[in-house]
């Protein structure tokens, strides 16, 4: 069974973010036969900011790392404030060991206000995933606050169903190429 894991870094719930990552991972979950976990940094943010040491880190922020290093799969998110993703979020993957994420596949997604925020994922968060080694997926998941209604993806906000198809996809496609090379070795 594939394990998918979703890092959703907004700070509020219910959360539009959280929403687009769950639709991700909803849609990917019966192709691969997965199980999906969510780690939501909303829910750690009491013991995530007092976290500054490696050697002393909370139970469930230890707990969420080694999720997160189990995943086979992982779809990550963040609203975005001030042309980047949050700083908890950051915060989060600062307290981890690089290492752990090495080789990980991962579908990148965000939201915000408009459109201009967009690049967000190839200007911050593709360089932050680099440095864990992780193959992000080339079709990023970007979806305008317009397109949710309460807290839940439009049925006709089709260009984003679109965007969320071509990801799966690629994530399917690198999925197999991992699995053949973890055998090979």
């Amino acid at each position: 069974m594939t394990q998918i894991v979703v890092l959703s870094g907004s700070l509020n719930k219910p959360s539009r973010t959280r929403a687009l990552l769950e639709t991700i991972a909803n849609r990917i979950a019966p192709r691969l036969r997965g199980r999906v976990e969510v780690i939501d940094v909303a829910e750690l943010a009491p013991v995530l900011g007092t976290a500054v040491s490696f050697d002393k880190l909370p139970p469930a922020i230890v707990e969420a790392h080694q999720l997160l290093a189990s995943a086979d799969l992982l779809i990550i998110g963040s609203p975005v404030y001030k042309a980047s993703y949050t700083g908890l979020l950051k915060h989060f993957l600062d307290l981890l060991e690089p290492s752990r994420l090495s080789g990980k596949v991962a579908i990148l997604a965000a939201t915000g206000g408009s459109d201009r925020h967009a690049l967000v994922l190839e200007h911050q968060f593709r360089p932050l995933l680099s440095f864990f080694e992780i193959n992000t997926v080339p079709a990023g998941v970007y979806v305008s606050d317009a397109q949710f209604d309460n807290h839940r993806l439009k049925e006709s906000s089709g260009a984003a169903s679109q965007r969320i198809d071509l990801a799966i996809e690629q994530a399917l496609r690198l999925l197999p190429a991992q699995a053949s090379l973890a055998l090979a070795a």
